[in-house]
């Protein structure tokens, strides 16, 4: 049986509403490069992987300005409407080039801090795995359950959570081809939208694993974060120095 091969997703046809700005925020700047090219750049790091296709609006001027794109690896496909659809378009590109067996990572693109050993600490530790799994962090803040429903009692406290019972999911997510599929196709089918990969995965009863990652491998979402995350990656450049 020959060694499974490995893929890449990342889905970049959002438009970050809640980023605020007219501009996708992966063609905002990190220092003097994209957070597009950040994101890919580290992706490419890793030799495994044998293409990433970036399901996007491959109308969009900016993606002349990312450098990774240039890397025969990369392929810019059209997007989906949503990240599922996104993610599904990936997935069926692949279906002359992929085995059912063979491993498919999604990466969020506003994850540009993302480590190469924590890409490779996933992909070693789900090896011989029949499902795959995710990077996830401990929760260090205490945890709310707030009513929601009702006006009068609406951000009302309902009772604190164990927080030892619940992970912060990242990306990247890893699954094998096939079950990804079958999982995404299958929870469409239902009229249920996935959150994420593993939330689809959980959706046909399948288990996924948790894999620890770094806590700065942010999303991100709202502006100040760009900041967050050039004071992340001058961190890591000191780190791998010392």
């Amino acid at each position: 049986m020959s060694a499974p091969n490995y893929w890449v997703i990342v889905p970049a046809a959002g438009t970050g509403q809640r980023f605020g700005a007219e501009l996708a925020k992966q063609f905002h700047s990190i220092g003097h490069r994209l957070v597009a090219d950040h994101t890919l750049g580290r992706l490419l790091e890793i030799p495994k992987v044998k293409k990433i296709l970036v399901p996007c609006d491959t109308r969009s001027e900016y993606w002349a300005q990312v450098s990774a794109t240039q890397d025969s690896r990369v392929e810019l496909i059209e997007g989906g409407a949503e990240r599922v659809h996104s993610v599904l378009k990936g997935l069926h590109a692949l279906s002359n080039l992929a085995a059912s067996d063979d491993w498919v990572l999604v990466h969020d693109m506003a994850r540009p801090c993302v480590t190469s050993a924590d890409i490779n600490k996933l992909i070693n530790q789900l090896g011989g795995h029949q499902v795959g799994g995710i990077l996830a962090t401990p929760i260090s803040d205490t945890l709310k359950q707030v009513s929601s429903k009702k006006a009068a009692t609406q951000n009302s406290i309902e009772k604190t959570l164990d927080r030892s019972d619940y992970r912060g999911a990242q990306t990247p997510q890893m699954f094998r081809y096939g079950l990804l599929i079958r999982a995404l196709e299958t929870m469409l089918q239902g009229q249920q939208m996935p959150t994420d990969e593993a939330s689809a995965i959980e959706f046909i009863g399948e288990q996924a694993m948790i894999i620890e990652g770094r806590r700065d491998n942010i999303k991100i979402t709202h502006r100040e974060d760009l900041i967050i995350a050039q004071a992340i990656m001058g961190y890591q450049e000191t780190e791998q120095c010392a």
